[in-house]
């Protein structure tokens, strides 16, 4: 093994994005999840800046505060720092995440990890979103690795499938407590002592 390849939301940070849901609809409860996820969507494939987001859906004001107040809602996991550093001496790292530009780089800038990774594959930067197999085999290139020396880490069963597809080895990271046949880790330190 070469490389380990980490989504975002639900493995590197504890929030999995299924928060920003009920978070707008504290404001807006008759929004549906579906007219939520639209915009969000957008965003994620950079077709729009995040702030279109908040304007969409019906926020009004300062839409750079509202948003920062979303984002600051998030936490990095538990043992994420620790794993982090202690791989960074064996492996080639990446950051691969379903997400818009400016929300991923300001979470990235406010917890200062970009110093950790070789390679961050964004979807709203690259125009391609998890699972279409093309963000895979962009990632691993820029890595100079072969699927079978990757690791990918999601905590989201159809995204492993993706990178399985392409040939990467996976591990499901149950934030969301869901049954999975294949290697599951529950937090960092339970995957550390598998890669040792």
């Amino acid at each position: 093994m070469k490389a380990i390849i980490l989504d975002m939301y639900g493995v590197i940070v504890k929030q999995t994005g299924d928060d920003f849901v009920p978070y707008v609809q504290q404001t807006f409860p008759d929004l549906s999840p579906e007219e939520i996820y639209k915009p969000w969507n957008k965003a994620d494939m950079g077709e729009w800046s995040s702030l279109e987001i908040w304007a969409a859906l019906g926020f009004q004001g300062d839409l750079e505060k509202i948003e920062k107040d979303y984002l600051d809602t998030i936490e990095l996991n538990d043992g994420f720092l620790d794993f982090i550093k202690a791989v960074k001496k064996k492996y080639k790292l990446a950051i691969l995440s379903n997400d818009s530009s400016r929300w991923s780089k300001y979470l990235r800038e406010k917890f200062n990890i970009n110093q950790y990774f070789d390679v961050i594959s964004i979807s709203g930067d690259l125009k391609i979103r998890k699972p279409d197999e093309r963000i895979f085999r962009l990632t691993m290139e820029k890595l100079a690795v072969k699927a079978e020396e990757c690791l990918y880490i999601d905590d989201r069963r159809g995204y492993l499938g993706g990178a399985g597809k392409v040939g990467m080895n996976t591990i499901l990271f149950n934030s969301r407590n869901v049954p999975y046949e294949g290697d599951m880790v529950d937090n960092f330190e339970e995957l550390m002592n598998i890669l040792s």
